[in-house]
């Protein structure tokens, strides 16, 4: 019976999520509020409303609401997302969460924390919710103010702090909450290692893999093949040390790099809703409201000082960076809330046992207090923001002035600097290739043990995945160290000829100076890859063995080592740029804010029953009756920018309104509106195909199919003429129609039958 008390426990969850979600959303609130009360309110800890009280079930339901949570937070980002975004606002980004980090530890101190619970708290204060931040950005109409575009960047880039955040505090589980600085270093070190192997391997298979799926199976099983990637991935992260979170995160990430992006994003939408919502009400289900009350004056006291420091600390990250100080200020007071990944990180601290109990209900209640003053202080950031700068001390102003052109100075003297310029692809991409040799090497015991589990000890010939195991990995290996060395090469000898440059004796220092920085190049290689090879048992003679195997491939492949390495660096960025990227309502390069005008631009979906369905933007006539204009619809993701006047709307479309903020209420009030009356019918499921004869005086006899134009005027299509017992198949425009054919006719029976009826109508009354 225990899968029956699974299914109750989860109908109960989701008929209460759908009720008190429906409830907040009526009052204003996010509907992640309503999910965590309804969790609330019918777990374990409230006796008299108990409905469900199985904590393994709570915590199988909570996981798999996790992957898909994980798997839609990375559909929204990818490796071209964060390129536009830029490095700029990445360091910004990190200089704010490091900021977060630093008083938050401090104020875990002050207020009796350990160590590790003070990690953990700052880990959970350092991350806010991109969701609940849309959302709010959506509600107050600053999708597309450049506050609001920044506020969402940074919640993106938040996203990335989060998962390295994950696998740090994981590794402090591990370790049993003594996360040392060395091993914490250590971690982030294996940490990128495991993402670039499972990124690049992802980015070649996941690809390929879609685009066989797409063309050769259908859309059910897409859905079952990508579930099984889901969960595959999320189990391999999970084997390999690191938590569910990270590998579901990773494939959608992947998948968004993708042209099938937003076909899965549609398949696997009603999924994530569930299961998301089941995520959140599980989250809930595990806070007792005793304790909840017991702590109130903790939270209110971290959920004040949340406010404060992520405002403080976001302003002040984007500042470094250059970001005027008035719109650093205003993000800051948009990007408060705290939500699902601050939910996961108590998570793991309360299950790992590492962090009190009341880690729960802390995060949830800084997370409702924060989603509460979020839309206020989103509705009055520029107001607060002007309040606030027309108030500040002359020497901050001289300051910022000064820090402001001193940055742009440093941006002037890098683009002039042509050794960074020619440097810094070469180090990105030796970067990438030690993380994923690394990578290889860390794994590479874990690998063969999943191989040889598979293939058996002695498969082939005794020892034989052993063998071919070492060896292989040994010739995928020598592949990025090839492509490093060459980097590393053409490195020096540009540093050489570029520091010897001016000197009388530059034509003998030059080559000594590269043979020295190759020297120091080569020995940093050889003690690399020593502290990663695996060394235990007869590995190493086996290592030896396929040292020597590599190095004579080496030597004899090396021009087709080098071309497989520039195929597969084009295959990459190919995926990384390849493409156009579609404009979607979030990032339209095309809108630019233009404050003096009083004009905002906002965005709204069309409801399946909407009333202005199947009608064209001429027709609703939004600018004379409303004052707002269609500037753009995102349909199935892709933008149609500017759309023409005889553009017609359909379910599900996303329209972005131009207007004030009064047109643009009015309007989405007016394109979302649902009368209630019963949708047309439809009869696409009883198209059929019947033979009608055309009687003697027939309207048709005589004529030709472009005449008659029976798809035009009847709504049918000829598929066929049975003439005598000659047939003829898909008639052209100019065959006759003559009395005694029979007619192979397609339509529904309405219109059959009306075609029917229009056949026989002269021969009737000519008869009668």
């Amino acid at each position: 019976m225990a899968g029956i008390d699974f299914i109750q426990n989860l109908a109960v969850i989701l008929v209460v999520a759908a009720l008190v979600g429906w409830f907040c959303q009526r009052i204003g609130l996010s509907v992640v509020v309503g999910f965590l009360v309804a969790g609330i309110f019918v777990g374990p800890h409230t006796p008299p409303f108990s409905l469900v009280t199985d904590e393994t079930s709570i915590e199988m339901a909570a996981q798999v609401g996790l992957v898909f949570l994980m798997f839609s937070v990375g559909l929204k980002l990818s490796i071209r997302k964060l390129r536009r975004l830029g490095l700029s606002l990445m360091l910004g980004v990190f200089a704010s969460a490091g900021l977060i980090y630093f008083m938050t530890r401090l104020v875990g101190v002050v207020i009796g924390f350990n160590a590790t619970e003070s990690l953990f708290l700052a880990g959970m204060l350092m991350i806010s919710s991109s969701s609940i931040i849309s959302k709010v950005l959506q509600e107050v109409g600053s999708s597309h103010e450049r506050a609001g575009q920044l506020a969402m960047g940074v919640s993106v880039l938040e996203d990335v702090v989060a998962v390295v955040m994950l696998t740090v505090l994981t590794s402090v589980v591990q370790l049993g909450g003594d996360g040392g600085g060395a091993n914490i270093g250590q971690t982030l070190g294996l940490f990128g290692a495991f993402v670039v192997l499972a990124g690049i391997v992802g980015l070649l298979v996941v690809p390929w893999l879609l685009r066989k799926m797409s063309v050769a199976v259908d859309d059910e099983l897409q859905t079952l093949g990508m579930a099984g990637l889901l969960f595959g991935l999320a189990i391999l992260a999970n084997h390999a040390g690191y938590s569910l979170a990270l590998g579901a995160f990773m494939l959608g990430t992947i998948v968004a790099e993708t042209p099938h992006r937003h076909q899965i994003e549609r398949t696997f939408a009603g999924m994530r809703d569930v299961f998301s919502a089941v995520f959140f009400v599980a989250i809930g289900m595990q806070i007792d409201l005793h304790v909840l009350g017991h702590e109130w004056a903790l939270i209110l006291g971290v959920a004040a000082f949340t406010l404060v420091a992520r405002a403080v600390a976001v302003s002040t990250g984007l500042t470094l960076i250059g970001t005027p100080a008035k719109d650093a200020f205003r993000v800051g007071l948009t990007a408060l809330p705290i939500g699902e990944f601050s939910f996961v990180i108590a998570q793991l601290g309360i299950t790992a046992a590492v962090v009190p109990a009341k880690f729960y209900p802390l995060a949830v209640g800084v997370s409702l207090l924060t989603t509460l003053a979020s839309p206020v202080l989103t509705r009055r950031s520029q107001a607060i923001s002007e309040w606030m700068f027309a108030r500040q001390p002359r020497w901050l102003e001289a300051w910022l002035e000064y820090y402001s052109g001193w940055l742009d100075r440093i941006h002037a003297r890098q683009k002039r600097n042509l050794l960074w310029q020619l440097s810094k692809k070469r180090l990105i991409q030796i970067g990438v290739e030690a993380l994923f040799v690394t990578g290889l090497l860390v794994f590479s015991e874990q690998m063969f043990a999943a191989v040889q589990g598979w293939l058996g000890r002695d498969w082939l010939f005794p020892n034989g995945p052993v063998v071919i195991f070492w060896i292989g990995l040994g010739l995928l290996v020598i592949v990025p160290l090839v492509a490093m060395w060459r980097n590393l090469s053409a490195m020096a000898m540009l540093y050489a000829q570029v520091s010897t440059q001016g000197n009388p004796r530059a034509e003998r220092l030059a080559p000594l100076m590269e043979a020295g920085l190759k020297t120091v190049a080569g020995v940093a290689m050889v003690v690399w890859l020593a502290s990663f090879l695996p060394t235990g048992g007869s590995v190493k003679w086996l290592l030896l063995g396929t040292l020597l195997v590599t190095t004579g491939a080496m030597f004899l492949l090396k021009r087709k080592i080098v071309f497989w390495h520039s195929e597969l660096e084009v295959e990459l960025q190919g995926l990384l740029t390849g493409g156009d990227e579609r404009l979607s309502a979030t990032a339209a390069p095309w809108l630019r804010p233009h404050e003096d005008w009083n004009l905002s631009v906002g965005e709204c979906v069309l409801p399946d029953l909407a009333d202005c369905q199947g009608k064209r933007i001429a027709e609703l006539n939004l600018r004379s009756k409303l004052g707002c204009t269609v500037v753009g619809i995102e349909r199935q993701g892709y933008m149609i920018p500017l759309p023409a006047p005889d553009a017609v709307l359909y379910p599900r479309d996303k329209l972005l309104l131009m207007g004030t903020t009064a047109q643009l209420a009015a309007g989405k009030h007016f394109l979302t509106a649902v009368s209630g009356l019963p949708p047309a019918p439809s009869e696409f499921d009883d198209v059929r195909m019947e033979s009608l004869p055309v009687p003697e005086h027939s309207p048709a006899a005589g004529h030709t199919l472009r005449e008659l134009s029976p798809a035009q005027t009847h709504h049918v299509q000829i598929a066929g003429i049975n003439r005598k017992g000659f047939r003829i198949l898909n008639p052209g425009p100019d065959e006759v129609v003559r009395s005694g054919d029979e007619l192979l006719t397609l339509g529904t029976p309405s219109q059959l039958r009306a075609f029917k009826v229009w056949l026989a109508e002269a021969s009737v009354s000519v008869e009668g």
